[in-house]
């Protein structure tokens, strides 16, 4: 049998998992992909018994050493698969696989509860934190923000901020620490991590309080830092700064009740950008609908707001959202 191509074999695995299971995979992918792998799925006319049995045969020795390698590394997963399907295939597998089998620092941690990982590393000194955030998901690093001391907060969040590159031992170290507890997978090589992105992405998870305190902190003692890092970080007030097409492109997504309860307590300049992009009547009705629901909780404001900032941020990245951040340059239409 011939060998087949890498997207040959995806489209015709996709083809045997079925739709349900296959759609699910295809909406984790990007665009691209999805392109890329739809026209191999036409392409497949007619899949030998032969080679649907050799992908299938491929993709569970690959699943099996990933179970394998995520339970206790890369020598571990060597030993079960050379007992499994012996010297020789173990080693090709393994090398099939190359740096897809290179899971990141922190894996364990990553799929732990982070309330418990937060009670462990609360009292640790907030670089060490920083690191161990810089590795997880944003929504895991803002419970576990959250959890620390106002001053504390700001402290990570300073460090997360000015981290660029770490390396392989100082991750090992911090990776030791937590190794009784948590099952870590250790990086090889030199890798970036931390930097405004990362913050970015906390406190973009985090509770507006947590955020504003971190930010105004910031603002005294790193007053440069927090200038790139509010350049980058869109909060609701900022839909001022979304050109007007955009704003009405906006309106057609979100909840109009979202945007009744986020207004509440907002400056009369945002209120006014979305009143002037709304037809007179709609406006009035906005106006009458916020008089009659009354006080609202803060919290309920916040998090109205964040789900209008989670769309806008969504179609910006479409490409569909215009927003003239101060210092960039200027669109012309």
């Amino acid at each position: 049998m011939l060998e087949i191509p890498g997207r040959a074999k995806a489209a015709i695995l996709l083809i045997f998992l079925g739709p349900e299971t296959s759609g699910a995979i295809l909406q984790s992918l990007s665009d691209s992909e999805i392109e890329t792998l739809t026209i191999e799925i036409a392409k497949q006319r007619k899949i030998s018994t032969e080679d649907k049995l050799a992908v299938l045969f491929e993709f569970e020795q690959q699943m099996m050493a990933r179970k394998f390698y995520a339970e206790g590394g890369l020598e571990y997963a060597k030993h079960l698969l050379e007992q499994t399907i012996g010297p020789g295939k173990a080693l090709e597998i393994l090398a099939k696989m190359g740096t897809s089998l290179q899971i990141q620092p922190f894996e364990a941690a990553r799929t732990a509860d982070p309330t418990q990982l937060a009670t462990l590393i609360q009292n640790e000194h907030p670089q060490t934190v920083a690191l161990i955030l810089a590795y997880l998901q944003p929504e895991k690093s803002a419970v576990i923000l959250q959890s620390m001391t106002p001053d504390t907060q700001v402290e990570i969040a300073k460090r997360l901020a000015l981290m660029d590159r770490t390396s392989p031992d100082i991750t090992r170290e911090v990776e030791n620490y937590l190794e009784e507890r948590l099952s870590s997978i250790i990086g090889q090589d030199f890798t970036s991590v931390g930097g405004i992105d990362s913050l970015i992405g906390v406190l973009n998870a985090v509770e507006r309080a947590v955020e504003k305190n971190i930010i105004e902190t910031m603002e005294v003692q790193e007053p440069s830092l927090a200038e790139e890092v509010k350049k980058r970080l869109f909060v609701f007030e900022d839909v001022v700064l979304i050109d007007d097409r955009s704003l009405q492109r906006l309106m057609k997504e979100i909840d109009m009740k979202d945007l009744s309860i986020s207004l509440k307590g907002v400056t009369d300049e945002v209120k006014e950008k979305f009143y002037k992009n709304m037809s007179k009547r709609a406006a009035e009705m906005l106006k009458e609908e916020m008089a009659y629901m009354g006080p609202v909780r803060m919290r309920d404001v916040d998090q109205a707001q964040q789900r209008i900032v989670a769309i806008v941020k969504k179609l910006e990245a479409r490409g569909e959202v215009v927003i003239s951040r101060p210092g960039e340059e200027e669109l012309i239409g």
